[in-house]
């Protein structure tokens, strides 16, 4: 059973189509990465799928009482605004302080507690809005380039905490990535879009894919060796009885 699926999705603005014929599924507990170029309609597509727009033609069927946490590609806080990360939580709805320092133990900033939203690093004020987006215990967390412009340490890190809160919350991960070495080492499903669905399937078979080399060239055949790489040693572990959940 799909949590969320579309059929047919196609969005226009005026005469400009952004989107068309996406067909696509988001099952339980799966990682599922949207790559495609600027401007291939990533951001639409999960603005359809939250519901915060309507798509012109086709439909999005979402399993009843779905919850989902989303997290977007950048949010401007004004300078003035007095906003600690404590109350930005609170503005989650959920008003329990236990739950919210459960979170932000959880995700790492449970010592920023008191320090203002505008002092935080690019990295702090992520796992800020990640925290604010679990709050909601959802089963599909949606992240538009949650790394963006976070330095490589960062980003490892942002990505390793994404696949612990997929386990600890047993939701599905629908994220906007540019980071195409994570996305082979760490997704189920990745879809490649450019204003339609170029190609999907597992890592392996996207980064075969002409489509998607097309769009990506030789730097493709590089994260799938890297995603290679990476699946064959946590194999290797596993076979001697270590698990790398790493």
């Amino acid at each position: 059973m799909s949590l969320i699926r579309t059929q047919g999705v196609g969005v226009c603005v005026g005469a400009r189509r952004i989107l068309r014929d996406v067909d696509l599924s988001v099952r339980r507990r799966e990682i599922v990465t949207v790559v495609g170029p600027n401007g291939s309609g990533k951001t639409t597509l999960l603005k359809v799928l939250i519901g915060a727009q309507a798509p012109s033609e086709g439909v999005v069927v979402r399993e009843a009482g779905i919850k989902i946490g989303y997290v977007p590609q950048r949010l401007a806080i004004d300078q003035a605004m007095p906003l600690t990360v404590a109350r930005w939580l609170g503005l989650s709805g959920t008003t329990a302080k236990e739950s919210h320092l459960q979170i932000a133990e959880q995700v790492g900033i449970s010592v920023l507690l008191k320090q203002q939203m505008t002092s935080l690093s690019g990295g702090e004020f992520q796992r800020a809005l990640l925290a604010q987006a679990l709050l909601v215990r959802p089963d599909l967390l949606v992240l538009d380039e949650p790394t963006q412009g976070l330095d490589q340490p960062a980003v490892a890190s942002f990505y390793r905490l994404i696949e612990d809160v997929r386990t600890d919350l047993d939701c599905a991960v629908l994220m906007v990535s540019h980071d195409l070495h994570v996305v082979m080492r760490s997704s189920d499903h990745v879809i490649c879009l450019n204003g339609h669905v170029c190609c999907q399937g597992t890592p392996t078979l996207v980064s075969a894919a002409p489509e998607y080399q097309a769009l990506f060239g030789f730097g493709a055949e590089g994260a799938l060796a890297l995603y290679r790489h990476e699946h064959d040693h946590r194999h290797d572990h596993s076979r001697g009885g270590d698990s790398d959940t790493g």
